[in-house]
């Protein structure tokens, strides 16, 4: 079975949720924040590997056996299950107009997380060092498409998203646990 199944079981889950829960949503999810400089470039990158990786997706054949198989598999369905996740809280962004709830919480880019997750274990899954090379190139090019979002957000939601920003990191914040205040002596 080729690789190009996973992947679009993944495309199925990425639009047809989000069209569920809100098809306004897939305008917002669509839309990309103003680049400029090197971040043109990286949109370019970032647009040509996503090509690139669902073009390679046809030949690379899922490989059933040995080591890669269990971390591949895990990478992979995480990857969905995060995406479902980042998907139903996009579709139900607070009332500031950005998300920060649900697994927003815990990442301020949980989609672009999921989506290598999901890319990274079909890579493994394949054994294909040029997939697993082209979603590297992926994923770098996708940190700088996120630096420009964040700037735009910065923008458009003003101290809000700072202080979202101070409380939540980028891709993964474990949750902190609120201590209680000290008692005076």
């Amino acid at each position: 079975m080729p690789v190009f199944f996973l992947l679009l079981l993944f495309l199925l889950l990425r639009f047809g949720l989000l069209a569920q829960l809100d098809p306004s949503a897939l305008g917002r999810a669509a839309r990309f924040a103003p680049m400029y400089g090197l971040e043109r470039l990286a949109y370019w990158v970032y647009q040509l590997s996503t090509a690139a990786l669902f073009l390679l997706s046809f030949f690379c054949p899922v490989r059933a056996e040995g080591w890669p198989l269990i971390p591949g598999a895990l990478l992979y369905l995480s990857g969905l299950g995060l995406c479902a996740l980042s998907l139903r809280d996009f579709a139900r962004p607070a009332p500031q107009g950005f998300c920060s709830g649900g697994v927003y919480r815990l990442s301020r880019n949980p989609m672009y997380l999921s989506y290598f997750l999901c890319f990274l274990g079909c890579a493994l899954l394949s054994r294909s060092l040029i997939l697993l090379g082209v979603v590297l190139l992926f994923q770098v090019s996708a940190h700088w498409v996120i630096l420009a979002e964040e700037r735009w957000c910065r923008e458009q939601f003003g101290d809000a998203y700072r202080a979202y920003q101070k409380e939540v990191r980028r891709y993964l914040s474990l949750p902190r646990r609120k201590t209680p205040p000290q008692p005076k002596c």
